[in-house]
């Protein structure tokens, strides 16, 4: 059975079901298009000192943005790369956040670690969440108010109690040079205290990792809407916790993310802080 049709039958609401499967079918033809051109040669663009992007990141978001416009037309997108500026806050209605390619640099390199993320928020607080990782096959999505799924399987946080059992993973900003010192005690303060860090670049798929019993947990500073929206509803359908790093409220809107399993959060937000 189709892993989509596997979830959508859990569903009741026809509405929520339609959103679920527009986001899952734009997440899957973004993700063909970079399996089809992870091993060709690549035009990278630079938007900063390292942040890159590719011609698979245009393409990914022409093709997602058409196909999310054919089957939920009407509905505001905040895309990455046809972006003017990062909003500072939430739209007030319906909104697709877009990221055609989370973890460009993996990808530009040959490293198979990447994805395309979307999100639909309405009013700041996620409805669906999608996260599709095209090298590994793996489609990841959630529904708010009715769980998380990994190719149509129900998936949930860990439960793991104990920091010093616990696989956590981060990422660092690309102002890196400005930020190096906080990076560098938030490493320090961790990495005694936990099984591991992993530092794979590609935070949407970081927290789909939590969302799914991977990583215990998550931290990452800088990041932006299209970064984070979908997978903040993965982790939480999932039985996990997002915050910033103090433990207050999340939005994708602010720069910092905390993600764990829960019941590590408390003790991971101490160190960080």
């Amino acid at each position: 059975m189709n892993r989509i049709q596997r979830v959508i039958e859990q569903i009741d609401d026809p509405e929520q079901t339609s959103l679920l499967q527009a986001a899952c079918r734009a997440a899957l033809t973004g993700g063909s298009i970079l399996r089809e051109l992870y091993d060709k040669p690549h035009t990278i663009e630079m938007k900063g000192a390292i942040n890159l992007v590719t011609e698979a990141d245009i393409a990914s978001e022409t093709a997602i943005l058409a196909s999310l416009d054919e089957d939920a037309p009407g509905i505001a997108v905040l895309a990455e790369e046809s972006a003017a500026e990062t909003p500072e806050e939430e739209e007030q209605g319906q909104q697709w956040i877009v990221d055609p390619l989370d973890g460009t640099t993996n990808f530009a390199h040959g490293f198979p670690f990447f994805g395309t993320s979307i999100a639909l928020l309405d009013c700041g607080r996620p409805r669906v969440g999608v996260v599709y990782c095209p090298m590994q096959d793996e489609l990841f999505c959630a529904l708010e108010g009715a769980g998380a799924w990994l190719n149509g399987q129900r998936i949930a946080v860990t439960d793991t109690r104990f920091l010093l059992e616990a696989l956590v993973a981060t990422g660092f900003p690309y102002d890196i040079h400005a930020a190096l010192d906080q990076v560098l005690a938030q490493l320090r303060a961790v990495l005694p205290r936990v099984r591991d860090i992993r530092r794979a670049g590609a935070a949407a798929l970081d927290l789909a990792y939590v969302a799914c019993g991977r990583l215990d947990g998550f931290w990452e500073m800088d990041l932006k809407p299209w970064d984070t929206a979908a997978g903040w509803l993965l982790v939480t359908e999932a039985g996990g916790k997002v915050s910033d790093f103090a433990g207050n409220d999340y939005s994708p809107f602010l720069p910092r993310i905390l993600a764990s399993n829960g019941m590590l959060h408390e003790q991971l937000g101490n160190l960080l802080t």
